[in-house]
C-alpha cells in the first residue's frame, strides 16, 4: 500500500508538472495561432510554406555572391544626437572586404580608403571585452563643364528631393568614400551585448517621435503594442516596426553568446560558442513576462514578413527581365532561377495575403498626406540608424530598414505597368541585397520561432 501511495504521489506530481509545463509554454503553441490581422493568411500556413518551401530557398540564395556583399557607411555621424557609441564584445565590430574578396561585377568600385581591416569605432580591446563580455580640339565645339559649388548644391538637393519622392529611406552613398564592402556571411546578425541607455534610446526614439500609435509613452508601446483606433495605414506602420523589432531580437535569442560554454582557441584566437537562448526567447516573447504581449510582437513578424513576401511577388515582371551580375554567368542564372521559384512558390501559396490596395484608398487629397507623412516617418528611421552604436547592430539595422524600405517602395511608389519598364522603374543593387535578406531574416526568425517551440516541448 505505501508503494501504490508512492506510485500514485508521483504519478500526481508528473501530471501536475506537465500541466505546469503546458501552461509555461502554451503561448507559443496556442496563442500565436489563426489569421494574420490586416492580412488574409492563417499563422498555420505561414508556418507551412515558409519553414518547409521558403525558407531553404532564401538560405541558398542569401549565400551568393550577389547577396553576401553589401555596401555600407558605418561611420556616417548620427544627425539627432551625439555619438555615443560604446564598447560591447569586441564581436560587434564589422570586417571589411578585400579587394580580392569580391566577385568580379564589385571591383574597383569606390571603396573605403580606410586600410583597417575593421570599423574601429567601438575602440575593441583585442584581448579584453569591454562590458559584461567584453570607415582642345575645335574650339567652337568644346563643352564648358564648369559647375559652380552652388550648382553642385543645387543638383544634390534636386537629387534629394527626387529620391525623397519615391524612397522610403535615407539612402548611403554607393560611390562616397566612406563607404565599404562587407561580407554579410563573415558579420552575421545576433548577439552583441549591445544594449543599455543608448540601445533603448534608439527604440524609444523610434517609437516614441516617428510610430503612430496612440500610446503615450516608450513604456506604454513597447509593453502594449497598442494600435486600437489607429486607420489601417498607421496600424501597419506600427506592426511593420514591431515585427522588424521582434525579428532583431528572435536572431539575438537564437545566436546568443553562450556563458557556460568556454572558448575555444584557434590560432592564438578566441572562438565562441553561439547557440539558442530559451530564457531570452521567453524574456522577451512569452505572455507571461510581457502582460500577455509577446504573441502580439510575434504577429507582427508575420505581418512584416507577408508585406516583404508581397512586393517580392508583385516586383515579378522585373525580377524576370532583371540582371544580377557579378561576372560570374553561372551563378548569376543560379541567383536567378531561385528568385523566380521564391516568386512562384509565394504566389502560388500566400497569393493575396497582404493587399496594397487597401492602404492609401480614401479621399485622395488625404490619402496623399498621409502618405506622405507615412514617408517621412520612415526615412527618419532610416536616419536613426546612423545612430546605433554597434557597428554590427549598426549593419543589419541599415540593411533590413532599408530592405522595408525598398519594399514600401514597390508597393506605394511604383504602379503595376512601370515594373514591365526598366526605363521607368529600377533598383539599386543595394535595394534588391536589402530586400532579400530582409526577407530571409524574417523568414529564418519565423523557423526560429518553431526550434523555439521544439526547445521548450523537450524540456518536459
Amino acid at each position: 500500500w505505501p508503494l501504490a501511495l508512492s506510485l500514485s504521489t508521483m504519478a500526481y506530481f508528473k501530471i501536475i508538472t506537465i500541466l505546469l509545463w503546458s501552461i509555461s509554454c502554451c503561448w507559443c503553441s496556442c496563442n500565436l495561432d489563426g489569421q494574420v490581422e490586416d492580412c488574409h493568411c492563417q499563422v498555420e500556413t505561414v508556418d507551412k510554406v515558409n519553414n518547409l518551401k521558403l525558407y531553404p530557398l532564401l538560405e541558398r540564395l542569401v549565400q551568393h555572391s550577389y547577396f553576401k556583399f553589401y555596401p555600407v557607411n558605418l561611420v556616417k555621424p548620427c544627425p539627432f544626437w551625439a555619438d555615443d557609441s560604446r564598447c560591447v564584445l569586441r564581436d560587434c565590430s564589422v570586417a571589411e572586404c578585400k579587394e580580392t574578396e569580391l566577385p568580379e561585377g564589385l571591383r574597383g568600385k569606390s571603396r573605403s580608403v580606410n586600410e583597417n581591416k575593421s570599423v574601429h569605432r567601438n575602440n575593441i580591446n583585442d584581448d579584453v571585452d569591454c562590458q559584461k563580455y567584453s570607415k582642345k580640339k575645335d574650339i567652337l565645339g568644346q563643352i564648358d563643364s564648369t559647375l559652380t559649388d552652388q550648382d553642385k548644391r543645387a543638383f544634390k538637393g534636386w537629387q534629394q528631393h527626387d529620391d525623397s519622392e519615391d524612397n522610403f529611406c535615407d539612402i548611403d552613398d554607393e560611390y562616397a568614400t566612406d563607404v565599404m564592402y562587407v561580407n554579410l556571411l563573415l558579420n552575421p546578425e545576433r548577439f552583441t551585448g549591445y544594449s543599455g541607455k543608448s540601445a533603448h534610446r534608439i527604440w524609444k526614439t523610434i517609437y516614441n517621435e516617428n510610430c503612430f500609435t496612440p500610446a503615450k509613452s516608450y513604456k506604454d508601446i513597447a509593453v502594449s503594442g497598442f494600435t486600437q483606433g489607429l486607420c489601417l495605414e498607421k496600424r501597419a506602420f506600427f506592426r511593420i516596426i514591431s515585427g522588424m523589432h521582434a525579428s532583431i531580437n528572435i536572431h539575438l535569442s537564437a545566436k546568443y553568446l553562450l556563458p557556460d560554454v568556454m572558448p575555444t582557441y584557434v590560432s592564438g584566437k578566441n572562438t565562441f560558442q553561439w547557440g539558442p537562448n530559451v530564457h531570452e526567447f521567453q524574456k522577451r516573447f512569452s505572455a507571461e513576462r510581457t502582460n500577455g504581449e509577446g504573441p502580439l510582437r510575434l504577429k507582427n513578424l508575420y505581418f512584416a514578413y507577408l508585406v516583404i513576401l508581397r512586393a517580392v511577388t508583385k516586383a515579378a515582371p522585373y525580377w524576370e527581365k532583371a540582371n544580377f551580375y557579378t561576372g560570374n554567368s553561372s551563378e548569376d542564372e543560379t541567383v536567378k532561377h531561385l528568385i523566380l521559384d521564391i516568386v512562384s512558390i509565394a504566389k502560388t501559396s500566400c497569393n493575396g495575403t497582404f493587399d496594397e490596395t487597401e492602404l492609401f484608398a480614401g479621399d485622395p487629397e488625404k490619402s496623399l498626406a498621409l502618405k506622405k507623412e507615412f514617408r517621412n516617418h520612415f526615412r527618419n528611421i532610416s536616419k536613426i540608424m546612423d545612430c546605433v552604436g554597434c557597428d554590427k547592430c549598426r549593419l543589419w539595422g541599415k540593411i533590413q530598414v532599408r530592405g522595408v524600405g525598398t519594399a514600401l517602395k514597390i508597393l506605394f511608389s511604383v504602379k503595376n505597368e512601370a515594373l514591365n519598364n526598366m526605363d521607368k522603374f529600377h533598383l539599386k543593387r543595394a535595394e534588391i541585397i536589402s530586400l532579400f535578406n530582409t526577407l530571409s531574416r524574417f523568414s529564418t526568425s519565423i523557423k526560429e520561432i518553431h526550434n523555439f517551440k521544439e526547445l521548450l516541448r523537450d524540456r518536459k
